[in-house]
């Protein structure tokens, strides 16, 4: 280790943290340093069958089948986390074996250590009456959940496609809840801020999108177009009956208000929404977010102060490449920043799509690290000393971002559109170089509590 590293972490005035941490890290520099290229006896974790006995994970194994306590693959896609009280409940869409629209519902697992998780069964459940907004066959994903400490209730927010319309309803659904687990009981669905413009929106913007006529952009891509949607184009269009509400994610801030960050304008800009104290409707403040952007898949944390929110592009099912945002602001300006991810198909998103940043607070906690990288004799990836030198830096910075207490970890979905239930998970840690987040690839590792 780099003696200013270590001068650093003695000199500071959290001493005995630091050395606890930094002790930490060199064990485990030593145990990925010390790693052969033996022969291993090796799992196969690409067939679901290999994995019924296989219930009891040691580790967080991205891009692979990960089974719940009975041996099954977790099935709870393009989810969320909550925490309440000591437990963890992780809600995602139910995915079928041949087929991404809703015949189940949304479903709920919990775990005490994010690892090991049981199922609690469905949370919400698809009806089979004719014509409801949730009629089995219906489209339901990115399902969130939040906590109301006022009304004790819990709050779910998903995207929702009404059956057999394809993507064109673009609405959000809210349901509720008085125990994490469900049942849920689905309250009403609807498009977003219905005859209300963005609070960005002043006399001087809406002079401009008085003078947008969708008859003069009949090409779309083109730069004229752009522009347009960039002024409010699409913005205009649908003012009456409401903005488009697509891939979703909510956050609670500090203060408790909680707000529903959504694709809109045919997934061309972001919004923020500002929920009512009751977390069950918008009030009706709302500002966009990298007009024209083209960006969805939203996953938003805070951190010093600071949101960062990670996107992606809009090429359907296949991966691309993650973009990035801050402001000091939940309400902007939103500044955009390189792509966070590192390692092996970072250009891809490891190949997957973001879908939640889950932030956790080990102050009250037995270890703040942020996560540690286990010695992986199923691995190539660190038979070689840069990938040492690799999980050592990563162990040094989990050590420095420790001090704080906090830990985040990005959540993403690896897409299996032909085969739908056998879609994947991606959890990494997420570091900071240069006050910036990095999201590093890893093989495996375990959080710590």
């Amino acid at each position: 280790m780099h003696p200013r590293i270590l001068k650093k972490l003695a000199t500071d005035t959290r001493s005995q943290h630091c050395t606890r941490m930094l002790t930490a890290a060199l064990l485990v520099a030593a145990s990925v340093m010390s790693a052969t290229a033996g022969q291993f006896e090796e799992t196969d974790r690409t067939n679901p069958s290999a994995l019924q006995d296989d219930a009891n994970p040691a580790a967080i194994r991205s891009g692979e089948l990960w089974p719940d306590d009975e041996g099954v693959h977790i099935n709870a896609h393009g989810g969320g986390i909550l925490k309440h009280g000591d437990t963890f409940y992780w809600y995602g869409e139910h995915k079928a074996e041949h087929t991404s629209n809703a015949l189940v519902g949304v479903t709920c697992y919990s775990s005490k250590d994010l690892l090991h998780w049981h199922n609690c069964g469905v949370a919400l459940s698809v009806t089979d009456e004719h014509g409801h907004d949730i009629e089995r066959g219906c489209i339901i994903e990115r399902p969130k959940v939040i906590y109301n400490n006022v009304t004790k209730k819990f709050c779910m927010w998903f995207h929702l496609e009404l059956k057999g319309r394809g993507y064109d309803a673009a609405r959000y659904g809210v349901a509720v809840a008085s125990r994490p687990e469900g049942p849920f009981k689905f309250l009403y669905s609807q498009r977003a801020d219905a005859g209300t413009w963005p609070l960005e929106f002043g006399e001087k913007e809406l002079a401009v999108v008085d003078t947008l006529n969708a008859a003069n952009f009949k090409q779309e891509w083109t730069p004229a177009w752009l522009k347009a949607v960039d002024e409010g184009l699409i913005v205009k269009r649908d003012f009456p009956k409401g903005q488009m509400s697509r891939d979703m994610t909510l956050y609670v801030d500090d203060d408790g208000k909680a707000y529903h960050i959504f694709s809109s304008e045919e997934n061309l800009t972001l919004h923020i929404a500002e929920l009512t104290a009751d977390y069950l409707h918008h009030t009706g403040r709302y500002t966009r977010v990298a007009p024209a952007g083209h960006n969805e898949a939203p996953a938003i944390f805070k951190h010093d102060g600071t949101y960062w929110m990670i996107t992606s592009g809009c090429t359907g099912w296949e991966p691309n490449e993650a973009r990035m945002f801050s402001s000091t602001s939940i309400w902007g300006p939103w500044t955009q920043h390189a792509n966070p991810c590192r390692g092996p198909k970072a250009e891809k998103t490891f190949g997957g799509q973001s879908t939640f940043i889950l932030t956790i607070d080990h102050s009250s906690l037995r270890s703040g690290a942020g996560g540690t990288p286990l010695n992986n004799e199923h691995s190539s990836s660190i038979s070689n000393v840069q990938s040492a030198s690799n999980n050592v830096q990563s162990s040094i910075n989990n050590v420095q971002s420790s001090i704080n207490n906090v830990q985040y970890i990005f959540m993403a979905d690896i897409w299996r559109p032909r085969h739908p239930i056998d879609a994947r998970y991606i959890w990494l840690p997420i570091e900071f170089e240069e006050g910036k987040p990095i999201i590093r690839w890893r093989e495996e590792w375990k959080p710590d509590f």
